[in-house]
């Protein structure tokens, strides 16, 4: 992953504009069943853990398994769309719920603490096998990753409108925004689940990474103005805030707005009006234009 993806392979900016308003992408199937096959060996063994910042060549070089799963075109491209080349390993799991085993997780974001504005790390979800409702999958409820919570601050609610259950095919990737509002399901079947997770920490500026040349689509506006069943009027009006400025971080577009309502926040004139009176000093600059 230190040789830039070709450009095919990147997200468009339709595509990061989901990303942005949902908190996730999804790509079903596109793991070989080979790769799929091995995988559960793989997963029953355990793939070591790795110290924290961990370059991912390093954290998985050449001829393992994990770096055939992510060298995939279509995974490589969405994590260098996301995080950009070469990025850190913040940690790694494997997660298998046994057959009728296991209890439903309370609904949590994965960042305990976690003030940033400008950056976020990208989660993988890899599923070797088929998921389907009977084996509980993952809850999450798209469009919360911008809502700032600590951890399991969030624990008390078990189900919110708009809240989707992860059901998909063998091969599937999922990458969700680190802060998205989730919870791993009880598994009701005859079968064990099997998930792996990695989530990637950028080591370079998130800014345009992927395939920017539909920029201008108007898809990229209908994306990021989606709205979800948790979100009323005023709800979601401050989710078209935080994905607008989310947007700018990311375009390096500093004009860019939904509604106004970002532009709104920059109006705060330094010019004094003639004959205002200054407090500090208590007199009028109006005839010597001071504060212009």
């Amino acid at each position: 992953m230190t040789v830039p993806v070709d450009r095919k392979h990147l997200l468009t900016s339709v595509e990061m504009a989901h990303f942005v308003s949902h908190g996730a992408i999804s790509f079903e199937g596109v793991v070989p069943d080979e790769l799929n096959r091995r995988a559960v060996d793989v997963l029953d063994a355990g793939i070591d853990p790795v110290p924290y910042g961990t370059p991912v060549d390093v954290a998985f070089p050449e001829g393992s398994f994990v770096r055939e799963l992510i060298d995939l075109p279509v995974v490589a491209g969405a994590i260098q769309s996301l995080v950009g080349p070469s990025p850190h390993v913040d940690h790694h799991a494997v997660h298998v719920r046994p057959p009728h085993g296991g209890e439903a997780q309370n609904m949590h974001g994965d960042a305990i603490l976690d003030t940033r504005r400008d950056a976020f790390d990208a989660q993988l979800m890899y599923y070797p096998r088929e998921v389907t409702l009977e084996q509980g999958g993952t809850l999450s409820v798209p469009g919360t990753h911008l809502r700032r919570i600590n951890q399991t601050g969030i624990g008390r609610y078990q189900n919110l409108a708009g809240q989707t259950r992860l059901t998909c095919p063998a091969g599937t990737v999922v990458l969700l925004h680190h802060g998205i509002w989730h919870g791993g399901r009880r598994n009701d079947s005859d079968v064990p689940r099997y998930m792996f997770k990695i989530r990637f920490n950028p080591a370079v500026r998130q800014l345009r990474l992927w395939n920017t040349d539909d920029i201008d689509s108007d898809g990229v506006r209908r994306e990021l103005t989606r709205q979800f069943g948790w979100t009323d009027a005023n709800e979601g009006r401050l989710e078209l805030v935080n994905r607008a400025k989310l947007w700018r971080t990311l375009t390096g577009d500093e004009d860019f707005d939904i509604d106004y309502y970002l532009t709104r926040e920059t109006l705060r004139p330094r010019f004094i009006a003639p004959g205002a009176t200054d407090v500090r000093l208590g007199a009028s600059h109006a005839a010597d234009g001071w504060g212009r």
